[in-house]
């Protein structure tokens, strides 16, 4: 029993890489620039605020040791003579008593007992608290033996202060990183056009328009990749044509002996009632031969004059399909024009006329015939689909068996050496011609289909 593997995860793209790395930079040291700004601006704040506080607090509490040096001081009526304005809240511990200018709201809960205790000793002390739930900054001042001073210094504003200035930080960090991606966006998209330009040249290179080329004045710094790229483009241009020719002067060269072989068993068919039985059969079997070799030599010629891509034109391929039924004594009814597809489609005819001959001699010869020809769409795209009746297709063959000179998928079947995917391989060039595909796929039930699309064909 074995797993099932997880799916493959999908990679991003270079595009899609390069700005998110730009986007986490700028994010990175904005981020970085903001902590560093937040954390200087919040510790000079508050340093300035507890200078301020501790001179506030040293100033008040001398107005509180000379207000309580009289024989009968009034400790409430000296706290309300103190300027402590709204922000500073005033706390006097005379003889173990706490006095307060208003009612104890439990202000004096919030004075730690080691500060007690340090001023009370005589030394002058600074602490941050919680009043209220807010922050605040308390000074203690000692007076005398008998009485210290304190000053709660509310902290409220200045934290707003900094929840303001880190929801600003954190809008500039937020604005820097989309910045960064956007210019990360820009960089790769300026940054790849050449690689763009390289990629669209191969597209139109793999179509068949071996005249493309890269300009080497682009981009200086690429001046060694467009010059490699273009000479990569002349020597396998060169070598196509020179295959083409190869392939079409030895086709031309077998054309002649061809017919002078087949001009001689067309007399010995004729002849075979003055023969014996078995120099009949031979007779017929060296005229079958020599048809199939005839057809071979075509298709070889027919694969060095594809290389070019297809001029098209509308055409009727419904009725194209039927007429070539109709030549091969097959009946118009096994083509069908799925609902919605027209019946005209902008193609090359001479071409799309040869794969529909191809692909139905195919299942004739090695799928014991054809048994539908589909004609659909995909978005623009023409679709001919032709089924036969035969084996199948064996999985070893479906990746092969458009290559050119391949065996056919019947000799693979019967094991026997016969056979050739010439036919096959022309259907393939055919549909490369109109920057389509073909492929090969078991039909449900049993049997071949063969698909091919055409795209751009469809309105």
């Amino acid at each position: 029993m074995t797993g099932s593997r997880p799916p493959a995860r999908r990679r991003l793209g270079l595009r899609a890489r390069v700005t998110a790395a730009f986007a986490a930079g700028a994010l990175l040291l904005a981020a970085s620039m903001a902590l560093v700004s937040y954390e200087l601006t919040r510790r000079s704040l508050m340093d300035e605020r507890e200078r301020t506080a501790v001179r506030a607090a040293y100033f008040d509490a001398a107005v509180v040791r000379n207000g309580l040096d009289t024989d009968d001081p009034d400790v409430v009526e000296v706290l309300r003579s103190l300027d402590t304005g709204g922000s500073r809240r005033a706390l006097l511990n005379l003889d173990g008593d706490w006095h307060a200018r208003t009612a104890d709201v439990g202000l004096t809960a919030a004075v730690p007992e080691e500060l007690q205790r340090l001023v009370g000793a005589g030394k002058p002390a600074v602490q941050r608290v919680r009043v209220d739930g807010q922050a605040a900054l308390l000074v203690g001042v000692p007076l005398s033996g008998s009485a210290t001073y304190y000053e709660v210094n509310s902290l409220g504003e200045l934290e707003r202060t900094f929840q303001a200035l880190a929801l600003t930080l954190t809008a500039v960090a937020i604005m820097v990183a989309g910045s960064g991606a956007a210019l990360g966006w820009y960089a790769t998209r300026h940054g790849l056009r050449p690689l763009t330009a390289v990629a669209n040249a191969a597209e139109k290179i793999a179509a068949g328009e071996l005249t493309a080329r890269l300009d080497p004045a682009t981009d200086p710094d690429l001046t060694r990749l467009s010059t490699s790229f273009n000479h990569m483009v002349d020597q396998l241009a060169r070598r196509i044509e020179r295959d083409r020719r190869f392939a079409a002067d030895v086709s031309h060269e077998l054309r002649s002996p061809l017919q002078t072989l087949a001009a001689a068993a067309s007399v010995l068919q004729r002849r075979r009632e003055h023969h014996d039985e078995r120099t009949a059969t031979a007779a017929g079997l060296v005229a079958d031969e020599i048809d199939r070799f005839q057809r071979l030599v075509n298709d070889l010629i027919d694969l060095a004059r594809s290389d070019q891509p297809a001029h098209r034109a509308p055409v009727d391929v419904a009725e194209l399909a039927r007429r070539a039924c109709l030549e091969r004594d097959l009946p118009a009814s096994l083509v069908l024009l799925a609902a919605g597809t027209p019946r005209t489609w902008r193609v090359e005819q001479r071409r799309v006329a040869q794969v529909l001959v191809n692909l139905l001699d195919n299942a004739a010869r090695y799928g014991a015939g054809p048994v539908a020809v589909r004609l659909s769409r995909d978005g623009d795209a023409g679709v001919i689909e032709v089924d036969d009746d035969g084996p199948g297709v064996p999985v070893e063959d479906r990746e092969a068996i458009f290559d050119r000179f391949v065996r056919g998928r019947a000799a693979h079947a019967r094991g026997t050496g016969d056979g050739t995917g010439l036919g096959l391989a022309l259907v393939a060039q055919h549909a490369t011609a109109h920057g389509g595909q073909a492929s090969v796929l078991d039909r449900p039930g049993g049997g071949a289909r063969f698909h091919v699309t055409l795209p751009g064909s469809l309105p």
